[in-house]
C-alpha cells in the first residue's frame, strides 16, 4: 500500500476554494465517464464531495479527485485524473492514500470505485475486482439529462 506522500514539487488540499472548476470540468467534460458534463451538474457534485485538488508550483493545478460518502460507512471514489504532463509520478497512488487517511473517513468499512483503464493503480492502492457483481445494480439517466448540448471545447 502506498503512503500519502506526493512527489516533490506537488502538494494537494482538500480546500474546495482552491479547486480550478474550469479545469476540472473541461477535463472531464473530455473523459469517457462524463463526456460533455455541463459545468453546474460538476460544481454541484465537488460543492457535495470531499474533494481533493494537486497543484504545482509552476503549472497550477495537476490532477483532481472526489469521494462521494456519508462519512461513516461508504465512500465512493470518482473523477480521478491527472493531468497528461504530470502522469508516471506517482500522483494517482498518493491522491488515493490521502483520501484513504482522510479524517472523516477513517470509519467507512467499503470503499468502492469503477475504472475502465486504471485497475493497476488502484490495485496497488487495496483494491480488487469485485466477484459477487450480482448483487450490484445501477440506473443510468439519460445523457440530455447531464450533458451539455454542443461538445465542449477548449
Amino acid at each position: 500500500m502506498h503512503t500519502n506522500t506526493f512527489p516533490e514539487g506537488y502538494e494537494h488540499s482538500f480546500d474546495p476554494a482552491r479547486v480550478d472548476v474550469e479545469l476540472v470540468w473541461r477535463t472531464l467534460a473530455s473523459l469517457y465517464w462524463s463526456p460533455n458534463v455541463r459545468r453546474d451538474i460538476v460544481e454541484t457534485a465537488l460543492a457535495h464531495s470531499i474533494a481533493l485538488g494537486v497543484y504545482s508550483a509552476d503549472s497550477g493545478q495537476v490532477a483532481y479527485a472526489r469521494v462521494v460518502s456519508d462519512r461513516a460507512t461508504f465512500a465512493w471514489v470518482c473523477d480521478v485524473f491527472v493531468l497528461e504532463a504530470h502522469r508516471g509520478k506517482g500522483i494517482a497512488h498518493a491522491i488515493i492514500s490521502a483520501l484513504h487517511a482522510h479524517p472523516d473517513l477513517q470509519t467507512v468499512r467499503r470503499w468502492m470505485l469503477g475504472t475502465a483503464d486504471a485497475h493497476e493503480i488502484y490495485k496497488a492502492c487495496g483494491y480488487t475486482t469485485l466477484v459477487e457483481t450480482g448483487r450490484l445494480m445501477d440506473r443510468r439517466n439519460p445523457p440530455e439529462r447531464w450533458q451539455d448540448a454542443e461538445p465542449v471545447t477548449s
